[in-house]
């Protein structure tokens, strides 16, 4: 039974798990997630969300009024879930890498996560929370605001495109994937030698995608160590004032 008024509905039978579910702004947002990574965002609907929690779509309007404003809990969700406990004692480099490791976790672990960061961008406490410890890691390392500011969103896209451009991720199986890397390799390995010897040289590696976890340690090594020379030239680390920052260590 659901018992529903004008300030609450709160209890309802869930069709999906077959036991009583407490229909809270969590609740709502777990099984709307969780819709959304298998389904995809563009088939999560108010009504097939009330289907699934066994409810009607005017209880889920308690609580989130529109699709929009349904989505803008999805992505404070996944803000939410991105680890900003950083060790105050470790290097900032390390920090830094430990965030943007967090970010490629949660990325990794909802299909729907990339586009809901993308799209739905509006302010929320999680994402500010996780914004605010990057810039202070990066303030702390000396960079200026403007830098500070500009190495933050540069993390948030290279994680955004690091997940959308793993190699074989947009193949449902093992096999499609083999499959699509085989006829990628056959195509670069036949282009005219003498024209591309350096794409028909590099056919395997160009088109592997049985190592996920290589490509990730690629994009963050190559993404800190553009920080990290950017930290070593002072002219490039001043406030908004043109005073030289200073490097802490």
């Amino acid at each position: 039974m659901m018992t529903c008024t004008q300030y609450s509905c709160q209890v309802t039978s869930s069709k999906t798990a077959g036991t009583p579910v407490k229909l809270t702004k969590g609740a709502v947002v777990d099984r709307a997630l969780q819709l959304a990574d298998a389904v995809g965002l563009d088939a999560l609907t108010i009504r097939r969300l009330a289907t699934e929690l066994g409810v009607t779509p005017m209880a889920l309007y308690w609580h989130y009024r529109s699709k929009d404003e349904l989505l803008g809990g999805l992505a404070e969700r996944v803000w939410s879930e991105i680890d900003t406990q950083i060790d105050p004692g470790a290097h900032w480099l390390d920090q830094l890498r430990g965030l943007l490791e967090s970010l490629l976790r949660v990325l990794r672990a909802h299909p729907a996560a990339p586009r809901l960061v993308l799209e739905h961008e509006k302010q929320n406490e999680a994402a500010l929370r996780a914004t605010e410890v990057t810039l202070r890691v990066l303030r702390g390392a000396g960079f200026s605001p403007e830098l500070a500011a500009g190495i933050a969103r540069t993390a948030l896209w290279t994680g955004i495109m690091l997940v959308m451009a793993e190699p074989g991720a947009e193949f449902l199986t093992q096999e499609e994937r083999a499959h699509e890397q085989r006829r990628k390799q056959i195509e670069f390995a036949t282009l005219p030698q003498a024209r591309y010897p350096n794409l028909v040289e590099c056919a395997l590696p160009m088109t592997a995608c049985d190592d996920p976890e290589a490509h990730y340690e690629l994009g963050v090594t190559l993404f800190l160590a553009g920080v990290e020379a950017l930290a070593a030239r002072p002219d490039r680390l001043r406030t908004s004032t043109g005073t030289p920052g200073k490097i802490t260590q």
